[in-house]
């Protein structure tokens, strides 16, 4: 007799650790099933701008690049007027003067970038 009730005790335990595994597929990420599908990562919404306010910057912005044109243009007439009130001598070493300038300015560039491939050779 208690050979019958010691296996029909075994029979039921073995049955339910069985029962437990019969569930084949299984979670994969077990975070999954404590926070959700999402993990709280929620999309941002798009907001978009009525049509008004769409025109109203591109207008703005246009009549930025406007005035920037005119300042331009303004400037370099201004230039212009500075050199030709003068006398023809100061005219000639103004031009020399800009020369040099522009000499200078790219004697020291061609260092520069000389010095910076140097350096970016150095520390390949």
């Amino acid at each position: 007799m208690k050979y019958f009730f010691f296996l029909f005790l075994f029979i039921i335990l073995a049955y339910s650790v069985c029962e437990a595994q019969n569930y084949k597929r299984g979670i994969r990420n077990p975070e999954r099933e404590l926070f959700g599908k999402t993990l709280n990562k929620k999309k941002e919404k798009k907001i978009k701008e009525s049509r008004g306010i769409v025109r109203a910057k591109k207008k703005q912005e246009a009549n930025e690049n406007k005035l920037k044109r005119y300042y331009a243009g303004y400037v370099k007439s201004n230039r212009k007027r500075a050199i030709e009130i003068q006398s023809p001598e100061v005219q000639a070493r103004m031009r020399e003067n800009r020369k040099d300038a522009e000499n200078r300015y790219k004697v020291k560039n061609k260092k520069i970038t000389q010095n910076t491939k140097r350096a970016g050779e150095k520390y390949k």
